[in-house]
């Protein structure tokens, strides 16, 4: 059954992104947003027929043209031109999900009432949301300074009956689509390219897709490990709580509860073992996985924070009798923690492919490379390259943006926050370590037969299951990326 979600001030929450990108929403403009778009508007219009002073980006030119005054009646074209100059985004093709989550969060972010649109602006947005008239936006182009201007404007282009579309799978000219579905262009009026280009909604959209996968993943990360501590015989003592209240940062206490909790009734962990400790990969999980998932929590924060603001410009407060300009569509918040949540997920792969590795050299009375007859059989030997390769393209991913600037625009742009850049390869660290991930756990699966009759927890042994019926053990050389493959689709659907 399809759900709506109404556009309003109120806050947006984590569950509603998550939800919105499992799909099946519409959206609709509530009655107090439409309220406050049409107040804004009409305060704005009138502000502009009795003042004679310029104001920025309404009655002048944009970037280092702001001191260029444009006459009244060019006030639309200004704006149209705006749209069509600044289309200059580049490369591959923006997901669909992430150019739905752009429409939607820049609906948002208009609907609060500091934008000066049209209320018909923002309807039209929410029009293509619902029927899948997806513009094509390419994934470069952002300096993530005076907002994400480059993909921004291949954002809205067709609101103006301009550029392409995705509708039902086919790549179209956005005017013969928008004439299909009875859509005229949008006449821009005074200040609306402006406030539809300004703004984070490129680089918050990879953001929110990247940090609802983070959530997914952080605690499946727990649980896939616990799948290979428990093939690789390992001990229970380094989860014990106490060791974790003398050191008690919040993501560590959570991890070693959540592992508890997985390993609760297992035979395999509460066995006598000969060795008296594990290789850290194993013994370290709550403080590694922990201090990961500190992280993700600090950048949800932030992320939270932008994707309910205004970061438009200039900036209309009709109750105060202003228009300001200001430097809200400044990427530098998300920049900085878009490095730091790629740190932090490039460790939760680091540390996994460890764990694959410690599984795969015939210790602890597992065979070499997890088959019955290696030398014949080179078994899950590449898994582990896989893995190893996506490792270190994550190590590579994780060179900072956003300590980088370059200046643009004649020198008035003279510091950006290249958050585009860490939006986007953030994204490609949160790919690799799905597929880490996976190889984990297709090996740590197999390891665990060879510790039957034994029986591991009666979570894990649920979890195994569930894979077991599309993965089975693999007892002689077999293709394995398919097999690779079908695991990553399983853990893509758990939820924890």
């Amino acid at each position: 059954m399809t759900k709506t979600h109404q556009i309003s001030p109120s806050p947006l929450t984590w569950e509603l992104m998550a939800d919105l990108i499992d799909g099946g929403y519409t959206l609709s403009l509530s009655d107090e947003s439409r309220s406050l778009i049409q107040k804004c508007r009409d305060y704005l219009d009138k502000k502009m027929e009795r003042t004679d002073k310029p104001v920025y980006g309404v009655t002048t030119g944009f970037g280092s043209l702001c001191n260029r005054t444009i006459s009244a009646n060019e006030l639309t074209q200004l704006q149209n031109n705006l749209v069509m100059s600044h289309a200059c985004s580049q490369g591959t093709e923006v997901a669909p999900e992430i150019v739905r989550l752009m429409l939607f969060l820049k609906a948002h972010a208009l609907s609060l009432g500091h934008s000066g649109v049209q209320v018909q602006t923002v309807e039209r947005i929410i029009d293509m949301y619902n029927h899948n008239v997806l513009p094509v936006v390419y994934d470069r182009g952002s300096l993530g300074a005076s907002g994400d201007l480059a993909p921004l404007a291949n954002l809205f282009l067709p609101l103006i009956g301009m550029g392409e579309v995705r509708h039902n799978g086919q790549l179209r000219p956005a005017a013969e689509v928008l004439a299909e579905m009875g859509w005229p262009p949008i006449t821009l009026k005074s200040k609306e390219g402006l406030a539809l280009l300004n703004g984070t909604q490129f680089m918050s959209s990879h953001g929110v897709y990247a940090m609802v996968k983070a959530l997914r993943l952080a605690p499946l990360a727990d649980l896939i490990g616990c799948v290979s501590l428990e093939a690789f015989d390992g001990r229970i003592d380094p989860f014990h709580p106490n060791i974790h209240t003398v050191r008690p940062h919040q993501g560590q206490q959570q991890v070693a509860a959540h592992i508890r909790d997985l390993l609760q009734g297992s035979e395999l962990i509460a066995r006598p073992k000969k060795h008296v400790q594990d290789p850290y990969s194993f013994r370290c999980m709550p403080q590694v996985h922990g201090a990961s998932r500190d992280a993700i929590s600090y950048v949800a924060s932030v992320l939270l924070t932008e994707i309910n603001s205004v970061t438009d410009n200039p900036t209309v407060f009709p109750d105060d009798d202003m228009v300001i300009s200001g430097g809200n569509f400044h990427g530098q918040p998300l920049a900085l923690v878009y490095d730091f949540l790629a740190i932090a997920l490039a460790e939760l792969g680091n540390i996994s492919e460890r764990r694959t590795a410690q599984l795969i050299l015939g210790l602890r009375e597992l065979p070499e490379f997890l088959v019955a007859n290696p030398g014949l059989n080179s078994g899950f030997m590449i898994p582990q390259y896989a893995a190893a390769a996506m490792v270190s393209q994550n190590k590579q991913l994780c060179t900072p943006a956003s300590v980088d600037s370059i200046v643009s625009s004649n020198g008035q742009e003279d510091h950006v926050s290249m958050g585009g850049n860490a939006a986007t390869k953030l994204l490609r660290v949160v790919d690799n370590l799905e597929r880490i991930l996976a190889i984990e756990l297709i090996d740590a699966a197999q390891a665990l037969e060879f510790r039957r009759p034994a029986k591991s927890s009666p979570k894990i042994e649920a979890f195994v299951g569930g894979l077991r019926k599309q993965v089975p053990f693999i007892t002689e050389d077999r293709v394995m990326y398919t097999e690779i493959d079908k695991t990553l689709e399983y853990i893509r659907q758990v939820r924890m």
